[in-house]
């Protein structure tokens, strides 16, 4: 649909008329001949400069908004070049539908379904591969399909320029899972809104590209990013029938809506492009070939980095193979920032003791989520997960959780997934934080199109996440991180994004120093969900298992921190003043005598296996009486004594 824009009478059209006629060939002031023009495109060349009946590729916008051979447009005062094309064209974003992965699992899911071809290609290309999907629906096409998309190079441009610049303002937030609409001789832009903002010289774009350009504020909101970015799929059955439900896939926008971020009275305030797009706080002119337009300011990186260095890293090993047009350099630029952004914009990680009792100690460790979202968000694929090593004075290990395997795989994880932890006592169990798959059985699954219901989300929610929010339909907690009274809950108060996790160190007669190290470990790719894709064999799926071992499935570093302590044994005296009968216990009563001379409103804890805290108050009397729940199980009394922790199991039949 056509949308009107800003007249600029006289100025425009003579500008127009310069632009078509040609400059001065002294190039006063550096304007330039329209042969010049085509040259810049040129530059360009490994970009798409064709159009179809909707959009126009990336190679015909780098032509002005790429990079200036003169030096002139998108130059900072300190000489940074901000050109959107160069850090765009090494983005994921820009090689979504060359993406190795999500070229192998669309296969994966066709060779499941064979009979939902058409239509598990159509909706992977909506999102991957929008400038083929959407103009083949807007010729009339029914459905875009995976071989048409290897010959279309508007497809193979990826999340393109006319992706995001060209879509209709209208109904933006209110559709998901690849429903876009676009406009079709219109692109917008963030700057020439505001009052005191010098209007847009739309004549040279309009008649050199066919596009008028407008102000959008929508470009710079959070909903331009929703129609992909919340992904809902139709499940099947183990035959590949309907059962009618839906399955929320990935839900970083509503992540987000469900976030103190999207609240805008909020001091925290900020959009996607916020932290995906940062601003460069100078004016500089915004086109090549023009050097009399405005500057215009500030400037938003178009680096669009996440936290996937892993499939950026297979892309830059494998640049020729894949089609690929950036150069080494601007890949180092984008993994760079990925870095950068993974490892200082999304979570913050301390470490403390809680206490040195009997023969262990305790380390408390809160992980706080400054993500605007879930950590991790997106794909399902990707998990977080904590490692923790304590050792000994001389550097020997009393207790590890967490490591990595020299598979790629945590060592302990339970066959199926990992529970989610408060209380750590076995190196076995680890803190995993993930998105699981269930299907109609509930039993796990990494094939999309039968996921019908999760049956694990403990992935760390964003500050200011509750559970009464109209989004947490598609924002869920899932399984025990649900009964874990400290997962984003800090004094009570629901919303903090955190979580605490407790590590029981067992001392064995040790009474040293303690040191522990905690690592966060991000994976974005693990060897246990690429198991049921390369069980089937097609091209893109062995050629990307190749690359992927020969990569390796490293996760990388988060964050990390280390607490040193004084462990301290327990003298035989304390040791021996808890006594706690019956026990076992049949009736659930339990009672526990406390030494006279220890009884002085000391505290006690219990806990059920889980590590929930189901009982808690004051030592009133030498004999104090507790119910447990009517849960069979191992429950853990933990009585202070003197400054000292003592803990008990006591079973309940």
């Amino acid at each position: 649909m056509k949308k009107q824009s800003i007249t600029l009478g006289v100025l425009g059209i003579v500008a127009a008329v310069i632009v078509l006629t040609g400059y001065r060939d002294e190039k006063v002031n550096g304007f330039h001949s329209y042969d010049e023009i085509l040259m810049y495109q040129q530059i360009q060349s490994t970009l798409p400069e064709g159009s179809n009946a909707l959009f126009t590729g990336s190679g015909k916008c780098a032509g002005c908004h790429g990079e200036d051979l003169q030096g002139i447009a998108n130059i900072t005062e300190g000489g940074w070049d901000v050109n959107p094309t160069d850090y765009w064209r090494a983005s994921i974003m820009g090689n979504s539908a060359k993406d190795p992965f999500w070229r192998a699992k669309v296969t994966h899911e066709v060779a499941v379904n064979p009979s939902h071809q058409l239509e598990l290609e159509d909706k992977c290309t909506s999102c991957h591969a929008p400038l083929g999907h959407f103009n083949a629906h807007y010729i009339g096409q029914e459905h875009y399909t995976y071989a048409e998309m290897l010959d279309d190079s508007l497809a193979l441009d990826g999340v393109s320029c006319n992706a995001c610049h060209q879509q209709d303002p209208d109904g933006l937030g209110q559709s998901f899972s690849g429903e876009l609409s676009f406009v079709t001789d219109t692109v917008y832009g963030p700057f020439g809104g505001g009052k005191d903002e010098e209007p847009i010289v739309g004549q040279p774009m309009t008649a050199f590209v066919g596009y008028e350009p407008l102000f959008g504020n929508h470009i710079v909101k959070s909903e331009l990013c929703a129609g992909c970015h919340t992904l809902i799929t139709n499940t099947v059955d183990l035959d590949g029938n309907s059962t009618g439900d839906t399955f929320v896939e990935q839900a970083t926008y509503h992540e987000w809506l469900n976030s103190v971020y999207a609240d805008p009275f909020s001091n925290e305030a900020q959009e996607c492009q916020g932290c995906h797009m940062p601003k460069v706080n100078e004016e500089v002119i915004i086109s090549a070939n023009y050097p009399w337009l405005p500057t215009r300011g500030p400037i938003g990186l178009h680096t669009m980095v996440g936290a996937n260095t892993f499939m950026l890293e297979m892309m830059q090993n494998n640049m020729e193979d894949l089609g690929i047009s950036a150069t080494e350099a601007q890949f180092d630029t984008t993994i760079a920032k990925t870095y950068e952004m993974l490892q200082q914009q999304s979570v913050v990680l301390s470490v403390s003791e809680r206490y040195a009792a009997e023969d262990s100690v305790d380390f408390d460790v809160l992980l706080t989520n400054i993500a605007g979202h879930k950590f991790p968000s997106g794909y399902p694929a990707r998990r977080a997960f904590v490692e923790f090593v304590a050792v000994d004075e001389d550097g020997n290990t009393l207790f590890q959780s967490g490591t990595m395997g020299a598979d790629y795989e945590v060592n302990g994880q339970n066959e199926t997934y990992e529970p989610h932890y408060d209380i750590i006592r076995a190196e076995e169990d680890v803190q995993i934080y993930e998105q699981v798959l269930g299907d109609v059985n509930l039993n796990v699954t990494t094939v999309l199109e039968r996921a019908y219901v999760p049956l694990k989300d403990n992935r760390l929610v964003p500050k200011g996440f509750t559970t009464s929010h109209f989004a947490y339909d598609t924002t869920a907690v899932v399984g025990a991180a649900l009964n874990d009274d400290d997962f984003n809950f800090q004094e009570e108060e629901e919303g903090s994004g955190t979580d605490l996790i407790t590590y029981r160190v067992g001392l064995d007669g040790y009474d040293g120093n303690v040191t522990a190290f905690v690592k966060v470990w991000y994976q974005a790719t693990p060897p246990k969900w690429m198991e049921e894709m390369f069980s089937f064999s097609t091209p893109e799926i062995e050629y990307f298992e190749n690359l992927y071992w020969e990569q390796g499935a490293d996760p990388v570093l988060v964050t990390e921190g280390e607490l040193t302590v004084s462990a301290v044994g327990v003298s035989e005296e304390i040791e021996n003043s808890l006594a706690v009968y019956p026990n076992p216990t049949a009736d659930g009563i339990v009672r526990f005598r406390l030494d006279g001379q220890f009884v002085q409103g000391q505290q006690y804890f219990v806990y059920a296996s889980n590590g929930k805290l189901v009982a808690s108050g004051k030592i009133n009397a030498e004999v104090e009486e507790i119910q447990l729940p009517a849960v069979s199980g191992t429950y853990f009394l933990s009585v202070e004594v003197a400054g000292e922790l003592l803990t008990r199991p006591i079973i309940r039949l």
